[in-house]
């Protein structure tokens, strides 16, 4: 099994060492960073939803909470993987990356919860980049050849996306009105929710 060890630099997690951690280590905090209707949809039992919007934007308030057993979570683990840098620069150097995201849990027997179907956040950007490069060629050869720019204008964002781990139109579509929940998180839903952890409790005592 995987060590804690803050002098390890490894990050990424495996499905069943997480299942492992989860029955053994009561201390342990699961953060799933995607959207709240992706987590609706299907997340781990017992995980927070801090959506990677929410968590940015308040890194160092969440890293005053957290203890050394952090697990992020998301779909593939791009998403986890920001939010664990964000929390890197708070001081938190300990937090894990599920490998294989929450669909990897579930496939390797893992206990999770399961709502509404809906497509996950990058299944939407791959099917609007591919729609609009698509859109680009055909407008190109049949309207205006000018109209192959947005081909181009695509593949320029998605390898400026891929060298800063970032994605600007993921961000546009999970803004979208079918990717909101019911009710979405908030500071005081989403951080204020999480159990601090014994010894910032202790300290702060």
């Amino acid at each position: 099994m995987t060590s804690l060890s803050p002098s390890i630099a490894i990050t990424a997690l495996a499905p069943e060492s997480l299942r492992s951690w989860i029955s053994d280590h009561q201390d342990l905090v699961v953060i799933d960073v995607r959207s709240a209707a992706e987590f609706e949809s299907m997340h781990i039992r017992g995980s927070y939803n801090v959506p990677l919007p929410l968590l940015s934007e308040h890194t160092d308030e969440l890293a005053d909470r957290l203890g050394s057993r952090v697990v992020l979570v998301c779909q593939s683990g791009a998403r986890a993987e920001q939010a664990r840098q964000h929390l890197a620069g708070s001081g938190i150097d300990t937090a894990y990356v599920l490998t294989g995201g929450v669909p990897g849990f579930a496939a390797s027997g893992g206990d999770v919860v399961k709502g509404k179907d809906r497509w996950d956040l990058e299944r939407q950007v791959r099917l609007a980049a591919g729609s609009l490069v698509v859109l680009g060629l055909a407008g190109g050869k049949f309207v205006s050849p000018r109209i192959r720019m947005l081909a181009g204008i695509i593949g320029a964002g998605l390898t400026f996306s891929a060298a800063t781990n970032t994605c600007a139109m993921g961000q546009a579509i999970s803004a979208m009105p079918w990717n909101k929940a019911a009710k979405e998180p908030t500071r005081e839903s989403a951080i204020l929710q999480l159990p601090v952890a014994e010894a910032k409790q202790a300290a702060a005592a």
